[in-house]
């Protein structure tokens, strides 16, 4: 199903809609439909008026409950994959502000407990220097001062041992200068000390692998129920298993072409000392 970003909110509403009105029409209320799928009225209530995204499993429960016909489940289901896609374009995020993101991707981190960080252009805000991060924001308007600091905040997360993190950075990634020679050095060499935290892997896919599939965007998945991915002109967040699943493949795949522990330390001192030899 192919889609434009201004589709996913009227999506949303229509799924809302939609499920409403096929309640009604079976003359249930949302008390009775709420115990034939096992689901809490408050759950139904929230749905039904927009306030909550349902899951796949729980618009299935409602369809079946409800005995809609084949055909139709098969409609409203896919309706209800689009539902689960957000858009959040950057003039968006530029109109809310830039903290505001931070805010949600702190909200992010607090609720998970596995990331997994797909890394092909540049290091990402977790495991950067604070010179590294204030030059990637160089770009954005205003004053980015309260962003760099609350980038550098949420770094705290990394020493969270309930939370395990795995990050596979291609090598054009670490040799992506965004701040001088020196600096960069230092980058990464935090990605080095970073990576002998107990709950942290750091991997490296060198240039040189054969792999069949070209590392198209950046993504992160957020334990096995969400995934996000960026793009120049914004991110898609994606709540549907089946992109989820095709998230974690793909994960999977760079994972078996990475270098892990002694060979990326290994390798990961060599670019930094490259880095230092351009002084």
């Amino acid at each position: 199903m192919t889609f434009a970003p201004e589709q996913l909110d009227r999506s949303k509403a229509e799924l809302a809609r939609l499920l409403r009105d096929l309640r009604k029409r079976a003359g249930l209320s949302g008390d009775r439909l709420a115990r034939r799928c096992g689901l809490s009225q408050s759950t139904i209530s929230k749905i039904e008026t927009g306030r909550k995204i349902p899951r796949l499993t729980e618009v299935e429960s409602i369809l079946r409950a409800l005995g809609v016909a084949p055909g139709a489940v098969e409609e409203i289901m896919s309706l209800a994959r689009v539902a689960n896609t957000e858009w959040q374009g950057v003039r968006a995020s530029l109109r809310r502000g830039l903290e505001k993101r931070q805010t949600e991707l702190a909200a992010l981190e607090t609720s998970a407990t596995v990331f997994r960080y797909f890394l092909p252009a540049m290091v990402t805000g977790l495991l950067a220097t604070p010179e590294y991060v204030r030059a990637g924001l160089a770009h954005s308007p205003g004053d980015t001062a309260s962003v760099v600091a609350r980038k550098l905040e949420r770094q705290a997360v990394l020493y969270d041992t309930a939370k395990s993190f795995t990050f596979l950075l291609t090598e054009q990634a670490v040799r992506w200068a965004v701040v001088p020679p020196i600096a960069m050095s230092v980058q990464v060499e935090r990605l080095v000390a970073l990576s002998r935290l107990p709950n942290v892997r750091i991997g490296i896919v060198p240039n040189g692998v054969v792999a069949g599939r070209g590392p198209m965007n950046t993504f992160t998945v957020y334990g096995e129920h969400l995934a996000t991915v960026e793009t120049f002109t914004g991110r898609i967040v994606f709540r549907d298993p089946r992109d989820i699943s095709e998230h974690l493949a793909i994960f999977a795949l760079y994972e078996g072409m990475a270098m892990f522990d002694t060979s990326s330390e290994t390798f990961l001192s060599a670019v930094a000392a490259d880095f230092r030899s351009k002084v």
